[in-house]
């Protein structure tokens, strides 16, 4: 099972407002989906949805996307359009880990961090960083290590640690990389006063071609964390997630069940595959 996961962003009626915004932003980017409730784009080979959800949830840096960019012209562009009516994290300047690094936040609320540097350092251009806060700081290793245990193919590609010179908890994580399949992840761990944590307003979608891949997944991430509606679920470190049958996008294509299904999937919390075909 070497499932496709990619981000889903929750917006308040501007989605396809940001979608073109960020494929504005960065190269080799187009909308690969355009509807009133999802608008799904592709930027340099990964997908992002975005999702018309209402006003429940807003972004915060607690999930952020690390950008990495293979020239300085393409960092300074990237961080300049970032920056219209956004906010600045950490400003861009050179640090110990990067010659040239920026932490952003744009006018929707999503936090990136721009970093200097080649591809294969990562492997990939954006990649989804946790930080774990508040209740879950010094639970970012316990973290990776449940998601690389539930994933497979996974593996834990580094771990940085805090050192007794720093304010923070000796041993705990300063940064990590780890791999679920072959997306690539990054935490840290992070003891400062934040007023934020995980909230629904990112999630990660998990693409399921069979029910039995449904229900692992369900079985595995709702433990000790909690189910909610129509596939979403969150985990025990408050990070949500939706487990999606790949069929779905076929059946909503279809006018003539597209309300019947979802029908059927409004009464469900984990995906039945076999009831949204017979809808």
């Amino acid at each position: 099972m070497n499932n496709t996961i990619y981000p889903c962003l929750w917006f308040n009626g501007n989605a396809k407002e940001a979608a073109e915004f960020y494929c504005s932003v960065f190269k080799n980017s187009v909308i690969t989906s355009d509807t009133q409730l999802v608008v799904t784009f592709m930027s340099a080979g990964q997908k992002f949805m975005c999702l018309n959800g209402g006003p429940q949830f807003t972004f915060n840096p607690a999930i952020s996307f690390f950008v990495l960019c293979e020239t300085e012209d393409e960092i300074n562009k990237a961080w300049s359009r970032l920056l219209e009516g956004g906010s600045v994290l950490m400003p861009l300047d050179k640090y110990e880990w990067s010659s040239k690094y920026g932490w952003v936040q744009d006018r929707f609320g999503i936090s990136w961090q721009l970093s200097y540097g080649k591809m294969e350092e990562v492997g990939q251009k954006f990649t989804p960083v946790l930080l774990f806060t508040k209740e879950q700081n010094c639970k970012a290793e316990q973290a990776i290590q449940f998601y690389t245990s539930v994933f497979e193919g996974s593996s834990i590609e580094g771990i940085l640690r805090y050192t007794n010179d720093e304010n923070e908890l000796e041993g705990t994580v300063k940064h990590a990389q780890f791999k679920l399949g072959k997306h690539v992840f990054m935490a840290m761990d992070s003891s400062l006063q934040h007023l934020f944590n995980f909230n629904e307003a990112i999630s990660f979608v998990v693409d399921c071609e069979t029910q039995e891949e449904i229900d692992y997944y369900w079985y595995k991430l709702t433990k000790d964390g909690e189910e909610s509606q129509c596939g979403w679920l969150k985990d025990k470190f408050g990070i949500s997630w939706q487990i999606v049958p790949i069929i779905l996008e076929k059946l909503m294509s279809d006018q003539s069940k597209s309300e019947r299904v979802v029908n059927a999937f409004l009464q469900m919390k984990k995906f039945e595959i076999e009831k949204l075909i017979n809808a």
